[in-house]
């Protein structure tokens, strides 16, 4: 709403006893016309609302005493009107989590802190759904008031006196007053008596979360921005640098004059508007529980997110200050991740699989005033840390029943929202700027600890918008399926803010998806756009695999002979040829349509791959299967996407893809045959390390070019590679530089039994290599049991091993094959079978050592590790991402036998 209609909505005069009979004669057939009038664009009363509003004018209109009385003893600002001497008192509710209907609630208990009121005078507001909003005043206007209304407002007289103002219906709001949809107050209804006595009732409240808190105040609040610098939520900051690692402060954006980086930058807040006016009634968010989906529109979907910001400011979240959030995905997750922006601080996603430890850092590090958690089991882990949080203010849980005094609930925390005044929140939403940062995305701590990589506004919308534009997603039509973790900024890109770019709607997985449910989960939503990373892709060939090992016969033919088909056809559309081979129309109706439906990929258009690269051998299987995996490569320093590859502007299998419009790719240093360090350009570039000039500086340059620590090339098409990492660089005793990942990607792709494989041999004459094999895993701690998978137990017979079924049965086996290499001992029964064993692992890591481009890069040693790599292990980052100096200190033993 505008400040011209505030100001004649306040102008209006307040209905009291004072007045004369004939004006509550009026008042009561006002209740009156909302029956009488016309309704064709006026938005008709509930009965329940209609009710309780009929209520309340109707004791005040008797005369009956009303006193004001606290609803919680800790805010003394927020007031409810109570008929004196009776034990009940009226409290309306504008929402609830899921609504946008009032309930009326009366309540005995005064110590029930549940309940509350959202309007700012008098505890009323009437909701606009779909219509206009009726608002009743007293007091005839005249034809100059009338003159004098705003254009978006119409003022007619009617002859009890009674003046009806009708705001436009939302689809022809502006977005000044589409923010108001559901904040629209009544004119105030105060007794004398109580005016008498609560002389502040009537003031427009401030929240007291600002008042209890003057003491202290956060420094941004103490560094108020210029009068003409509080124009948000898009406006632009001064700044002279790319960079900043001050939580206050402001970068420069790369905006040019043509092109994709040439669009206005945008705040969250006004996406999420946008796309509220576009697809208002159109699901959102869904998620099921209890066996049913719940879904929010996107208009409840923008509610919600304005009450739990107003909750988190009567909570005491300053600007510039984080939200942490630690819990599977869920709806109130990315609630409470954009409700923290809207309120002016950063949303601050935590791994559930970190330790209370690298909470507490992250805690720390982002000054966090609240606290989001799951359930119990997240929640223990911040009770263990919370007195070590200075900043820390409320513990929120949002599934379960808190054991524990003091944690608020998802549903109080929303009835909080609901009674906190609008103006705070409006206040928060002035100061915000799209260059200054909104999120904080911890880094997995792969290579140290978590560093809070700082995104601001445009970051974030702009490269949502992009990937969107670039992947042709559609607007209002497509689905996406939410269950990698949303504390990664590739989760967080493509289930809130591609989806938010276009209206789409996100699936919530079930917590244990990673458990054996996905395909489940895959075949009920049927995603258009799935996003798995390596590991998930994996999962699924080893399972297609155990299943193809069944099919005999002319099934088996046929399967084989569809995948060849399916190969050619993917290898025309990488050339940039649309022909389709002979027999593809069959066996897209035989086979690849049928895999489709069963894997739950038979609507989606775009399927994706990043955080880590792809095995050769996945990726040609289901290219095989006309399911091209397209690879995205990225980081969270980049927001996301950099590079991508697209079936209809290029792709190539193990290639990073082309980078996305707008964004810039520059190689370092380039060797004779072109790799070198590659640097990313774009308005996609972070702002900085939150607190840390050190390492800011070193990853980014004065033209703001971020060095991404891996070496790679581009060809002559613009596609991008990746060949190593420059941390990961081993330097022989001879001095030459030797990048392992090529290495380990040929030698898994020799040996299909491997899961991880990693190389040593830094300072030393020679490289080896550390194996695990793939086993099955424990689906509650989801750490690697010792039993080997079936597609394993079968690889290892056809190598020799009949009878092994753990993964202690094959190092015995190597260790006797190596101990009985003598080519001339006559061996028999399992000493027979264990040389072979070892004679084809030898095979396998020679032919992969002939892609070496010198000696000092062949592997000459290998061993088999007793347990797979794993997160709970500590081998793997929250990303799956190899802690190579984990995996070294912890088998140190090993490493140090192969140089004896």
């Amino acid at each position: 709403m505008s400040r011209h209609q505030q100001q004649q909505l306040s102008s209006m005069p307040s209905l009291t006893p004072s007045h004369d009979h004939h004006q509550l004669d009026a008042i009561s057939s006002a209740d009156l016309s909302l029956q009488q009038q016309p309704m064709s664009s006026v938005v008709e009363m509930t009965p329940r609302r209609k009710q309780a509003y009929g209520d309340v004018i109707s004791e005040m209109n008797n005369k009956t005493s009303f006193e004001s009385r606290r609803i919680h003893h800790e805010d003394p600002e927020i007031h409810t009107i109570v008929p004196s001497g009776d034990s009940k008192r009226v409290v309306l509710i504008s929402s609830k989590s899921r609504g946008s209907d009032w309930d009326l609630t009366m309540v005995k208990d005064e110590q029930d802190s549940n309940n509350g009121v959202e309007s700012e005078d008098s505890g009323f507001q009437l909701d606009a759904d779909s219509s206009s909003i009726k608002i009743i005043a007293p007091a005839p206007v005249n034809d100059a008031a009338a003159a004098a209304a705003p254009a978006d407002m119409t003022v007619t007289t009617q002859k009890s006196g009674t003046t009806v103002i009708n705001i436009t219906p939302p689809c022809k709001m502006e977005h000044r007053l589409l923010e108001h949809l559901h904040s629209t107050p009544l004119p105030s209804i105060v007794s004398a008596e109580v005016a008498r006595d609560c002389p502040d009732l009537g003031k427009r409240r401030t929240s007291s979360v600002l008042e209890a808190k003057d003491s202290s105040k956060s420094v941004g609040e103490m560094r108020q921005q210029p009068k003409e610098l509080n124009k948000g939520p898009d406006q632009l900051f001064p700044a002279d640098s790319y960079t900043t690692t001050s939580a206050t402060g402001a970068v420069k954006l790369k905006i040019d004059e043509r092109g994709m980086a040439s669009i206005p930058p945008l705040s969250v807040p006004t996406l999420l508007q946008r796309t509220v006016a576009r697809h208002m009634d159109h699901p959102a968010l869904c998620v099921k529980r209890d066996g049913k989906w719940i879904k929010w529109t996107y208009k409840q979907y923008l509610h919600d997110v304005r009450v739990c910001a107003k909750a988190f400011i009567r909570l005491g979240l300053e600007r510039f200050h984080s939200v942490c959030i630690l819990g599977f995905n869920s709806p109130e997750w990315i609630i409470a991740d954009l409700a923290a922006i809207h309120a002016g601080g950063f949303a601050a996603g935590i791994y559930t699989t970190n330790s209370a430890e690298a909470c507490l850092h992250c805690a720390l590090n982002g000054q966090a005033d609240i606290i989001v958690v799951e359930d119990r089991k997240q929640l223990e882990k911040i009770l263990s840390i919370k007195d070590q949080i200075p900043t820390l203010k409320a513990i929120v849980q949002y599934t379960g029943k808190p054991h524990v005094e003091g944690v608020i609930t998802w549903s109080q925390l929303m009835h909080l929202g609901n009674a906190t005044p609008d103006n705070v929140y409006e206040d928060r939403l002035k100061k915000l700027a799209v260059n200054q940062c909104c999120t904080l995305i911890y880094t997995s701590g792969t290579t140290g600890p978590p560093k809070g990589v700082m995104l601001n506004h445009d970051n974030l919308t702009w490269i949502s918008h992009n990937l969107a534009t670039y992947m042709n997603l559609r607007d209002g039509k497509d689905t996406f399926l939410s269950y990698l973790p949303l504390s990664h900024v590739a989760a967080q890109i493509t289930d809130i803010y591609a989806p938010l770019s276009v209206g789409g709607t996100v699936y919530f997985a079930d917590p244990d998806v990673l458990k054996g449910t996905l395909a489940e989960t895959l075949r009920e939503v049927r995603p258009t756009c799935f996003f798995g990373v390596p590991r998930v892709w994996e999962k699924i060939y080893e399972k297609m695999q155990a299943i193809g090992k069944q099919t005999t016969g002319i099934k088996k033919t046929i399967a084989t002979w569809s995948k060849s088909v399916g190969l050619s056809y993917n290898r025309r559309r990488m050339e940039g040829r649309s022909s389709k081979p002979f027999g593809f129309a069959l066996a897209n109706a035989l086979v690849f349509k049928k895999v489709r439906e069963g894997l739950g990929l038979d609507k989606a258009r775009v399927i994706l791959s990043g955080a880590a690269p792809l095995s050769k051998e996945v990726a040609e299987y289901f290219t095989s299967l006309d399911i091209p995996i397209l690879e995205v490569y990225g980081m969270s320093e980049s927001t996301g996407p950099h590079s991508i590859n697209n079936i209809t502007k290029g792709y190539q299998l193990n290639s990073a893809g082309k980078s996305v419009p707008g964004c810039l790719t520059k190689i370092a240093n380039p060797d004779k045959d072109g790799n070198g360090e590659i640097l990313m350009g774009g308005r996609h570039v972070f702002m900085g390390y939150l607190n840390d000039p050190g390492n800011t500086s070193s990853v980014v340059d004065a033209d703001g070019y971020l060095s991404t620590g891996d070496v790679g090339h581009t060809d002559k098409f613009g596609f991008v590679y990746i060949t190593g990492r420059i941390k990961e660089i081993l330097i022989t005793a001879g001095g030459e530089n030797v990048a392992p990942v090529l290495i380990e990607d040929n030698i898994k792709a020799e040996l299909p039994i491997v899961s991880h494989a990693m190389v040593v041999g830094d300072r030393r004459k020679f490289l080896s290599i550390l194996l695990t094999l793939r086993t099955e895993v424990d689906p509650d701690t989801q750490e690697p049991l010792p039993i080997l998978t079936r597609p394993t137990r079968d690889i290892c017979e056809s190598y020799g091993l009949s009878l092994a079924e753990t993964v202690t049965d094959v190092i015995c086996a190597a260790e006797r094959g190596m101990a009985e290499r003598d080519p001339m001992a006559a061996l028999t029964g399992q000493d027979a079978e264990a040389v072979k064993f070892v004679k084809v692992i030898d095979a396998a890591i020679e032919r992969a050592n002939r892609n070496a481009i010198s000696a000092a890069q062949r592997v000459q040693k290998w061993t088999i590790l007793p347990v797979d790599f794993s997160i709970p292990g500590g081998e793997l980052g929250p990303t799956m991402k190899m802690k190579r100096s984990c995996v070294a200190k912890k088998y140190a033993d090993v490493i140090e036998r192969f140089y004896y």
